[in-house]
């Protein structure tokens, strides 16, 4: 297989992976009748418009609601508006959007249907601050992600700052019923981690949400008196299990990373090549995770185990990255970096980490591709340092080794595609 052929397969099984998570594909046998009140839609995420697409394809122009997702990421729709707001950071428009989806569900009744659209980055779009300043959460959302805490860590703080996370969502719709339909982007699809589970209940704590500050050595003050008054019982938790509101809800998986994986790899096989799923659900720091396939890939190079060449090995989920130094680039970049500089020299493998949404952290790459000439154009000692200042981007900008594909309008998180040729 030539390289440029390697290349193909490794872009079409990305392909394959978005389309199978796309909600023009995958959304119309979640959609429940038409109620004999009102049909509001509201959504928030990386997929909120091409999931308001889909809803309007199957309903026609007769429904009505509002959706947020990121800029850049909106699509023209009819009659359910399109918002626009900052990520990963939440901003003002941001907050003033969340307004205009609580305005939809003031006043619904016992007849209503209310269909709520969540997907990737529902956390940071659907911002309604409770306790401490929209500029103070931004503040502490950063530090958040420098620190390289994971989403479930992220999300258990964001839930007790909130009005509308950790089930608070389902109140205000209240009493009508709540249909959620969910693209998870989230290691292990737990309903109450996705876009901060606005709909389901929230089986974290006050106190685990200061648990997680104090972990990583966070300040916010303001946070800290939330959480410490929410400890005391002088606040309200979020929404627990068992809560007698989620009667009338009801949350459906429509889309995840592992379906997405099983997708590539069929594309695989259609090529003849063997894949092997590793896990939907690798974690920790990214360059570290990029290592462990490369130790996995020598293996198969060198002994033949546990797969023989050619084949491909296939992994999921979402890494994170402890900023320390001042580059660009995101953690797929940082994942692929990682692999290339533990492979032995000129293997002949070739992979590609991108993120299914299509932005690599705040990059406009979606992800990067390893090659076994990506060092002649970069030598590994200027690797190894680019890699040290968080710089992937420049790496792989330099050796014309990133992959643009745009916004994709769906998010099932990280795919991580190795591909490992006859020596």
């Amino acid at each position: 297989m030539s390289p440029d052929a390697c290349r193909d397969l490794l872009e079409e099984a990305f392909r394959a992976a978005v389309a199978a998570a796309m909600p023009d594909n995958i959304l119309a046998p979640h959609l429940p009748p038409r109620p004999q009140g009102r049909l509001i839609v509201i959504g928030v995420g990386k997929a909120a418009a091409s999931m308001a697409q889909a809803v309007e394809a199957h309903y026609g122009d007769h429904v009505e609601g509002a959706v947020i997702t990121r800029y850049g990421h909106a699509l023209p729709t009819h009659s359910i508006d399109v918002l626009t707001a900052g990520h990963p950071v939440p901003d003002t428009a941001g907050e003033v959007a969340t307004e205009r989806l609580l305005g939809l569900l003031a006043g619904l009744g016992e007849d209503d249907l209310v269909l709520i659209l969540l997907s990737g980055g529902g956390s940071t779009l659907l911002t309604a601050p409770d306790g401490i300043t929209l500029e103070q959460k931004a503040d502490l959302t950063q530090s958040l992600l420098r620190c390289g805490a994971d989403i479930h860590e992220m999300n258990c703080v964001r839930k007790h700052l909130s009005r509308v996370k950790g089930g608070r969502l389902a109140v205000a719709a209240h009493p009508a019923r709540v249909l959620t339909l969910v693209i998870s982007d989230v290691v292990g699809d737990d309903l109450s981690v996705i876009a901060s589970g606005p709909t389901v209940a929230d089986p974290t704590t006050f106190g685990n949400a200061l648990d997680v500050l104090d972990r990583y050595g966070l300040v916010a003050p303001e946070a800290r008196r939330r959480f410490v008054q929410g400890i005391r019982g002088e606040l309200p938790e979020t929404l627990k299990p068992g809560d007698s509101l989620f009667d009338n809800c009801e949350t459906k998986l429509v889309a995840t990373n592992q379906l997405s994986l099983e997708a590539a790899a069929n594309r695989f096989a259609a090529a003849g090549v063997r894949a092997h799923i590793l896990s939907a659900g690798v974690t920790g720091e990214a360059r570290v995770a990029g290592g462990v396939h490369a130790a996995i890939a020598r293996q198969v190079l060198t002994r033949g185990q546990p797969f023989r060449p050619p084949c491909a090995l296939l992994s999921g989920g979402e890494t994170t990255v402890r900023v320390r130094g001042c580059g660009r680039g995101g953690r797929n970049g940082e994942f692929a970096l990682g692999l290339a500089l533990d492979l032995p020299p000129c293997a002949p493998t070739f992979a590609l980490a991108a993120d299914s949404d299509g932005i690599d952290g705040s990059e406009g790459n979606a992800g990067a591709w390893v090659t076994p000439d990506l060092f002649r154009t970069v030598p590994r000692d200027r690797a190894r340092r680019l890699l040290e200042d968080n710089d992937s981007y420049t790496l792989f900008e330099e050796a014309d080794h990133l992959l643009f594909t745009g916004p994709t309008h769906t998010n099932v998180n990280d795919l991580r595609f190795v591909l490992m040729l006859d020596s």
